[in-house]
């Protein structure tokens, strides 16, 4: 992340891995969105140090998992952490290298599409890369008016609406099945963060500390109260 190639040895300078890093209750929250359209065989783009590819793991509908990330000081992580799983192929690059060589059910990505400057090629190639019937599974920051300083450090191009993720969606020639919103609270925590405070790096304890104070009475809220809005989208497309 981002995922559009720029030229040289691309290195990750953000630090959204480290704030995110020990949020356990998020991905968790996050992977019971998906998990019912998981299959055997699961592309993760912009896998990272590997965080959320052990929640995609501890799936047991996935037996393999494809975890192509591009950065060179994060990728070795990566590389480290699986090189003595048999289910785990790590790929070094960007999806635009790997994609015409991958066949899998179901491709995910999590907070990476407002990385990516064209997002609807990024698409089209994740599409390329997965069997009839398979899935996309989205995780994308949402509310294009609370951008501000985080998403700059964080090296977001966008934050999306429900329209706008679903637009760029059907254009790449997925068919929308589920777009959702989450994270009603952060909202405004994200404003008063970015918008207000101006920072440009999230502490870890105060991500650890919502993980563990709010995210568990939330996602049961919301799974039965979908609120109207929230910080965050979750978006289901399959490929006819």
């Amino acid at each position: 992340m981002p995922l559009t190639p720029s030229g040289g040895q691309f290195q990750y300078s953000g630090s959204e891995l480290d704030s995110l890093a020990e949020a356990r209750n998020y991905y968790a929250w996050v992977l019971r969105q998906f998990e019912p359209f998981l299959g055997p065989t699961v592309i993760e783009v912009g896998a990272g140090i590997g965080t959320f590819s052990e929640f995609l793991l501890g799936s047991p509908k996935v037996r393999e998992l494809i975890a192509i990330e591009p950065a060179a000081n994060t990728y070795p992580e990566l590389e480290k952490k699986f090189a003595l799983d048999a289910r785990v192929k790590t790929l070094r690059g960007y999806l635009s290298d790997h994609y015409r060589g991958l066949k899998a059910n179901a491709v995910v990505a999590v907070n990476v599409l407002e990385h990516v400057e064209n997002h609807e090629e990024f698409l089209r190639e994740a599409y390329a890369g997965i069997v009839s019937g398979g899935s996309l599974l989205l995780f994308v920051p949402a509310v294009p008016a609370i951008y501000g300083s985080l998403d700059k450090a964080f090296e977001h191009y966008r934050r999306y609406t429900k329209a706008s993720l679903r637009q760029v969606i059907q254009n790449a020639g997925w068919q929308p099945r589920r777009i959702s919103y989450m994270n009603l609270p952060g909202i405004a925590a994200w404003f008063m963060a970015g918008r207000i405070m101006k920072k440009t790096s999230v502490a870890p304890g105060d991500a650890k500390a919502y993980d563990r104070l709010v995210i568990p009475w939330l996602s049961k809220l919301e799974a039965v109260v979908p609120p109207p809005i929230g910080s965050n989208l979750v978006a289901i497309a399959t490929k006819a």
